[in-house]
């Protein structure tokens, strides 16, 4: 099922849900690739697949493109996490909750919104949050962290992360989390076998995209059954 729905007065959102039963999971998309570009949408139809409902939808900057805006980045954290309060108040909430999450950007949002960021998502029943690719820092630029919050996250947290991504590879973000400073017992890291941003391998490699989704997905749905209230 998709369409638009209006979020306000300001902007509507574009939404595409998958899955007709299970543990909701409400998914945001990247910076750069809409919420049906390809890794979105073979994601969705596997945890579809694995018994989660999926409900992908748009930023506002995101939508507009749709409608012939011109290609901006995204704007400002703040904006983007009001925008996303105003997605968790249309969602229906079930006694079980929800689980928040995205693709690289929209993962960070979520995170933020877990750990308590803006208060957002106060008084919302959280059952978790989900990262798909976390940018843990700008590729190049591994010595600005964006991790500080993670040692206030105040639901559980599963990050999906490619061995190889640029925005975090497995060795520097492992090291990185040891010296304590940003580590929280409720976040979990899956690391995907040689995956880049998107969790794709290299073609040489044992691993290929199919299988490394399928891991992702996989974990991904037995972390939020294991978490549903």
């Amino acid at each position: 099922m998709s369409g638009i729905k209006k979020v306000n007065e300001n902007y509507s959102c574009n939404w595409i849900r998958s899955g007709d039963s299970g543990p909701l999971l409400l998914l945001a998309h990247g910076a750069g690739a809409p919420m049906d570009s390809d890794f979105m949408e073979h994601l969705a139809v596997r945890l579809a697949d694995a018994g989660v409902r999926v409900w992908r939808f748009e930023f506002d900057y995101m939508a507009r493109r749709r409608l012939g805006a011109s290609r901006r980045p995204p704007p400002r954290v703040r904006v983007l996490l009001e925008e996303w309060r105003h997605v968790l108040r249309l969602a229906s909430f079930g006694e079980e909750g929800v689980f928040i999450g995205g693709k690289s950007m929209g993962g960070r949002l979520a995170s933020l919104l877990a750990a308590g960021v803006g208060d957002e998502a106060k008084g919302l029943p959280l059952s978790g949050c989900l990262c798909f690719g976390y940018p843990f820092h700008p590729p190049g630029k591994p010595d600005r962290w964006r991790t500080d919050h993670f040692s206030a996250l105040t639901v559980p947290t599963w990050i999906a992360q490619g061995e190889r991504d640029p925005f975090g590879k497995r060795e520097r973000v492992c090291e990185h989390l040891a010296r304590g400073a940003d580590t929280n017992p409720a976040l979990a890291i899956e690391w995907i076998p040689d995956g880049n941003h998107d969790l794709m391998p290299p073609k040489r490699g044992v691993a290929t995209w199919e299988s490394n989704l399928d891991q992702a997905a996989r974990k991904a749905a037995k972390f939020m059954f294991n978490n549903t209230n």
